[in-house]
C-alpha cells in the first residue's frame, strides 16, 4: 500500500479500527513478522517516559481582589514565584524552594498540591498605583478558585542523557542522585526503547503542534526545548548513539491527574517534578517501523565522571541501555551497580494508557506544524571581565 498519512490514521482511530502498539510491543512484532508487515499492520506506536524534569513550572492566574493589587512579590506556600508579569499572572518553576521547608519543598510541590487540589496559601506584595491601590494580601487558592492554570515547561523529554559516576572519594549529591565514592554506582536517567525522541531520533512525526500526553491530560509541543542541540554519533560501526534533542510543552493543569507527576526532592541537591509524558507516533512508512523497533541493546549512552567540577566531564565508557538495566556495568575493571532515575513501570503504565485512549478513538494524531530543528549548535555561557 501506499505510505500513509495523518489524516488517513485519524480515520482509523475515529472508527475505532487503528492498530496501536507501545514501543515494547513493535520489538517484538517486527522480529516476529518482519518491518514490511509490521509497517502494514501498525497504525501508531506510542511512546512514554517518567522522568525528573527539572526545567519544569507553571503560569497561573489568580484574578483580581477587591480592591485590586499588582502582585510584584509572590509566594505560594512560601516557595517564591515570579512577579514580573501583568498585575495578576505568575509563573512558579519547579526547583524553586521554600523559604521556610528549604530542599523538603518546594515550586514542584506545590504545582502537585495544586493539581490534587489542595488549597493553597498565596501571599503578594506591591509597591501600590492608582489603579493597583492595594498592597498586600495574604489568602488562599485551589485550582478550581482560579482563572488558567497551565503547566509550561520549557524543556521536557531529553533524546537520551549521559550516565553518571564519580571518580572521587566523596559523595556527590546531583541532578543525578547520590553517586558514591570512588566509582560506587551509576545512575542514568532515560526510558531506552520507550523514550520518545529515541523512537523517532530525526524528528519526522514530532514538533511544534504535536499533541501529546502530558501528565493525565492532552497537552502539546509548543517549541524546540531550551538546549536543544540534537546530535548523532556512530557506535561500534553500526549502532546510532543519539542525544541532545529536547521539547518545550504545555497543557491545562487543572485536567491533570497527580498519579502521572511527582514532586520529588533530591538529598542534599533540590527538587524537581517527575513528569509523565507520552507521544503517540504514526507508522507513515517502512523507515518509521525501522526506528521504531530499536531496542534498548542497540540505543547508547556515555558514562561520564562527574568527579570533576567542570562543564566537561569526562567520558569514561559506551554502553547501551540493555547493560545498565541489567543492574550491573563493568567499569575500571569491576562491577558496578546502576540504578534509574526514569521509573520504567510508570513508563510502561502511561504508554499502555495512551494506547488504550487512542484505541478507545479518545487521543487524535496532530501533524507538526512545523518541525524541530534537526541541527542547532550548543553554545556555553561566555564569561567576560565585567569592570565597575
Amino acid at each position: 500500500m501506499a505510505n500513509k498519512t495523518f489524516d488517513y490514521i485519524n480515520e482509523k482511530i475515529r472508527e475505532g479500527k487503528a492498530v496501536v502498539v507501545t514501543a515494547d510491543e513493535i520489538v517484538d512484532l517486527v522480529e516476529e513478522k518482519g518491518v514490511k508487515q509490521a509497517a502494514k499492520e501498525v497504525d501508531v506506536v506510542t511512546t512514554a517516559t517518567f522522568s525528573p524534569m527539572c526545567s519544569s513550572g507553571a503560569f497561573l492566574n489568580f484574578g483580581h481582589s477587591e480592591p485590586p493589587i499588582r502582585m510584584t512579590k509572590i509566594w505560594l506556600n512560601d516557595v517564591p514565584a515570579y512577579g514580573g508579569l501583568a498585575a495578576v499572572d505568575t509563573y512558579i518553576g519547579a526547583t524553586e524552594l521554600s523559604e521556610t521547608k528549604g530542599m523538603t519543598y518546594g515550586g514542584a510541590h506545590v504545582i502537585e498540591d495544586l493539581i490534587r487540589g489542595k488549597k493553597i496559601k498565596l501571599h503578594a506584595t506591591s509597591y501600590g498605583t492608582d489603579c493597583y491601590s492595594k498592597t498586600e494580601i495574604t489568602t488562599y487558592i485551589t485550582k478550581e478558585d482560579i482563572n488558567q492554570a497551565y503547566l509550561f515547561n520549557p524543556r521536557n523529554a531529553y533524546q537520551n542523557y549521559n550516565a553518571a559516576t564519580n571518580s572521587s572519594d566523596c559523595t556527590l549529591y546531583t541532578y543525578m542522585g547520590t553517586l558514591l565514592p570512588n566509582y560506587g554506582n551509576i545512575t542514568y536517567c532515560t526510558s531506552g526503547q520507550l523514550s520518545p525522541l529515541l523512537n523517532d531520533p530525526y524528528f519526522r512525526t514530532i514538533g511544534i503542534g504535536t499533541r501529546i500526553f502530558l501528565a493525565g491530560a492532552q497537552g502539546y509541543i509548543a517549541w524546540e526545548g531550551t538546549q536543544h542541540s540534537p546530535n548523532h554519533v556512530t557506535i561500534d560501526h553500526d549502532k546510532m548513539h543519539h542525544y541532545g534533542g529536547t521539547l518545550a510543552v504545555i497543557g491545562d493543569l487543572k485536567k491533570m491527574d497527580a498519579q502521572f507527576i511527582r514532586a520529588a526532592t533530591f538529598d542534599r541537591y533540590g527538587t524537581t517534578l517527575y513528569v509523565g509524558l507520552g507521544i503517540p507516533i504514526p507508522v507513515l512508512d517502512e523507515d518509521m517501523i525501522r526506528y521504531l523497533a530499536v531496542r534498548d541493546e542497540d540505543i547508547y549512552t556515555q558514562i561520564v565522571d562527574y568527579g570533576l567540577s567542570t562543564r566537561s566531564k569526562p567520558v569514561l565508557a559506551n554502553v547501551n541501555y540493555k547493560q545498565l538495566r541489567s543492574g550491573t556495568v563493568e567499569l575500571m575493571g569491576k562491577q558496578i551497580p546502576t540504578a534509574p532515575l526514569t521509573s520504567l513501570k510508570k513508563s510502561r503504565e502511561i504508554a499502555l494508557h495512551l494506547k488504550d485512549l487512542i484505541a478507545k478513538g479518545k487521543f487524535l494524531l496532530q501533524q507538526p506544524v512545523q518541525q524541530l530543528p534537526g541541527q542547532r549548535e550548543f553554545r556555553p555561557l561566555r564569561e567576560e571581565e565585567v569592570k565597575g
